[in-house]
């Protein structure tokens, strides 16, 4: 459990918050971001999310007035004018993109709220719970103890986080306290099949191609114990489909009987490669990412690994096999 007095503490002491998640930002990482925004402004507060890129086009459904910007577009004194930085769904320098920097230069307060393990060091009070389910929960807890109404606003893209950061609720780290927050999120407005439409049955035409590639490109190794498979900026270019058409295509690996871990390779440049693992069972695959510098959860991790794909594959399969071992 986490004590969040202290972060009730300087949210009441503070008028004015800047807030930002990862790169590549998540269902969780952009609903915790507008409900904590909202939170904060139903306090009276001022809170400005800006983000190290764009809202994935896919998610914008969850920020339909545009709250949450992106760094490019928003002028850097205006950021240096709040008093409390936040920062949720990340600990680590490198999935902050340019805003990084901004965070290295901030001259007020620090918090992060997050439920990753691996964790830099960010010179912030840490609100952490590496139990939780997803941030966004975490988020809703906040909410409570700082005595704010929950409006359909706040409920919406916090139950967005969830749904997704659990696989629409398949995950072992579903535990009972995330079936209650649920419970709250729907009594307070979100809507399950609302929610499930935007975000599973409104895809393009070059996405679904995309899928068929990559199922296409499916290894089995390991008697079947290990699953992977890849997209290269090829098939990008041949479908018409974009980086974020990849979200959640790994989990369709875990689909075949006696897979243990899987791994995705997305070529995102020549000299950059995007790695997903997931597992079930008690394969750790948090363990090998963090031999790439990566990190996430025992069962859902990801590496950005800086060369090309055929070189990534090679290390990371070496890693995973070496761990059936």
């Amino acid at each position: 459990m986490i004590n969040w007095q202290p972060l009730v503490e300087l949210i009441n002491a503070n008028e004015s918050f800047l807030i930002t998640s990862h790169c590549r930002a998540d269902c969780d990482a952009i609903g915790s971001e507008l409900g904590l925004a909202l939170a904060l402004e139903a306090l009276g507060k001022r809170a400005q999310i800006v983000n190290g890129d764009e809202v994935p086009e896919h998610i914008t459904f969850m920020d339909p007035e545009g709250r949450v910007q992106e760094l490019d577009h928003v002028p850097l004194e205006t950021l240096r004018q709040h008093q409390v930085f936040i920062v949720v769904d990340t600990s680590a320098w490198g999935q902050l993109g340019p805003m990084a920097d901004v965070l290295r230069g901030f001259a007020g307060e620090r918090a992060v709220i997050d439920h990753h393990v691996s964790e830099d060091d960010f010179n912030a009070q840490v609100f952490k719970d590496s139990n939780a389910e997803a941030t966004g929960r975490l988020i809703l807890e906040l909410i409570e103890e700082l005595g704010v109404e929950l409006t359909p606003e706040m409920a919406a893209p916090l139950f967005a986080a969830i749904a997704t950061d659990t696989g629409w609720f398949r995950f072992s780290s579903v535990k009972e306290p995330a079936f209650k927050a649920l419970a709250k999120l729907v009594a307070a407005g979100a809507s399950p099949p609302d929610t499930f439409s935007k975000l599973y049955e409104q895809h393009s035409l070059a996405r679904l191609h995309l899928r068929g590639r990559i199922l296409d490109h499916v290894k089995s190794e390991c008697d079947g114990r290990l699953m992977w498979t890849y997209v290269s900026r090829q098939d990008f270019q041949e479908t018409g489909a974009q980086i974020t058409d990849t979200e959640d295509a790994i989990n369709m690996q875990l689909t075949v009987a006696g897979t243990e871990a899987a791994a995705l390779f997305v070529e995102l440049e020549p000299e950059v490669t995007k790695i997903s693992l997931r597992a079930r069972g008690d394969f750790d695959v948090r363990a090998i990412a963090a031999q790439f510098g990566g990190g996430g959860h025992r069962a859902a991790a990801g590496i950005t690994y800086q060369g090309p794909r055929e070189e990534a594959q090679t290390a990371v399969l070496d890693a995973l096999r070496a761990g059936m071992e």
